[in-house]
């Protein structure tokens, strides 16, 4: 059991963004690599910050999602002050919510004075821009431009294609960021096997970042329902915003795990030709949850 188990999605530059693995390991090595490396996802909520201090450690980095609603500022804020306590914190910065040169030079100067050195670029969900930055690969040739200090720069991966965009525009698209930035992190997909095989195809596309795959940590079946029905995360949320009332048949009692998806994931991480390199966990501000998941894993593995 614990050599077939556990993946997981994130921004971690304490780990080398473009390390690979020159000679085979065990699952089970693999497994505990990618699991130490581990990135968790926040929201910027009032109880955000608390919450991070008193259940993940100074080890694990962070990214901070940016939301149309709320615009920029609380992602920007939340990701200094945590930067502020020790933390590798990356915030998102969504082009569309970027006003103009003046706006981003003042967003760089910010990160830049509380050290933060890690971002996470993507176009955003916007309607329409608010002002000349229309997607995420004009933010990062602007970044590049004005010299940003960033040594860490992620991309979204999209397993199961985008709501809004063409699949053959999105291809294009992850190939011209690619130059731009360090590794990829995919959004939230259910299915192992569409992942390994879309991440094959990057790679035969040319695209060789090292990829962090996008899961759920440990949450309530209720809440993982309630915003992955909300993101456009393809077929995976569309089934389960169908099938609310047969959950339980998937889930385990008390909430959702993601050991199932893990383990379906495992043989592709870390290993020779993969370019899976590990997790980036989408944690919905269930850090205590979260945490104690991955620390029961590493545990388990480690004693074997």
């Amino acid at each position: 059991m614990m050599s077939t188990e556990t993946n997981d999605r994130a921004t971690n530059d304490r780990a080398e963004p473009n390390q690979t693995t020159s000679a085979p390991v065990s699952r089970r090595e693999a497994l505990v690599r990618a699991l130490r490396n581990t990135s968790y996802e926040v929201l910027p909520f009032k109880k955000t910050e608390a919450a991070v201090l008193e259940h993940v450690p100074l080890d694990v980095a962070l990214t901070v999602t940016t939301t149309e609603v709320k615009g920029l500022g609380p992602t920007i804020d939340l990701a200094v002050r945590l930067s502020r306590h020790g933390y590798t914190a990356a915030p998102h910065l969504a082009a569309r919510l970027v006003r103009d040169d003046a706006h981003l030079t003042d967003i760089v100067a910010q990160l830049r004075e509380a050290g933060v050195r890690s971002v996470f670029v993507i176009g955003g969900d916007a309607a329409e821009p608010a002002g000349t930055f229309p997607d995420a690969l004009s933010l990062l040739r602007r970044l590049d431009e004005i010299g940003h200090p960033f040594t860490t720069v992620g991309i979204g991966g999209y397993p199961e294609g985008h709501g809004h965009i063409p699949d053959d525009l999105i291809d294009k698209a992850i190939e011209q960021k690619a130059p731009h930035a360090t590794q990829v992190i995919t959004q939230l997909c259910f299915h192992a096997d569409t992942t390994m095989n879309w991440a094959r195809g990057i790679q035969a596309r040319g695209v060789a970042l090292p990829v962090r795959v996008g899961i759920p940590g440990a949450v309530s079946r209720q809440k993982l329902v309630r915003i992955t029905a909300g993101l456009g995360l393809g077929q995976s949320a569309r089934f389960l915003k169908k099938q609310q009332s047969m959950l339980w048949r998937f889930f385990l009692p008390g909430g959702y795990s993601p050991n199932r998806l893990v383990k379906r994931l495992t043989p592709g991480v870390g290993q020779p030709g993969s370019n899976l390199a590990g997790f980036h966990v989408f944690t919905f501000n269930e850090l205590e949850k979260t945490q104690t998941w991955r620390k029961e894993w590493l545990a388990r593995l480690e004693a074997a």
